[in-house]
């Protein structure tokens, strides 16, 4: 009937070294980027950049459409009135 059958074992994986995630002390440090996306009720889709800056927020811009010169020219305007964020570690 089959019933003799071998079990698997699991294998053990290794445990991870957790390392903490840097935390800002200035404002201009570091800076995260992301895009998210959402439907409006009239089924339209829209999509939202989200530029933020670590130790205090910073930035979104929302459009329907968002080609690379729109987020490219938002980029170039977030340097332009905050700086580069410091990148030294």
């Amino acid at each position: 009937m089959g019933l003799n059958q071998r079990r698997k074992t699991r294998r053990r994986v290794p445990q991870r070294v957790k390392n903490p995630l840097a935390q800002p002390s200035a404002p201009g440090e570091m800076w995260s980027v992301d895009f998210m996306s959402d439907v409006l009720t009239n089924q339209r889709k829209f999509r939202t950049l989200n530029v933020i800056d670590d130790f205090n927020r910073d930035a979104i811009d929302v459009a329907h459409s968002m080609p690379a010169v729109r987020v490219t020219a938002l980029m170039e305007q977030i340097i332009n009135e905050h700086g580069k964020p410091n990148i030294s570690g």
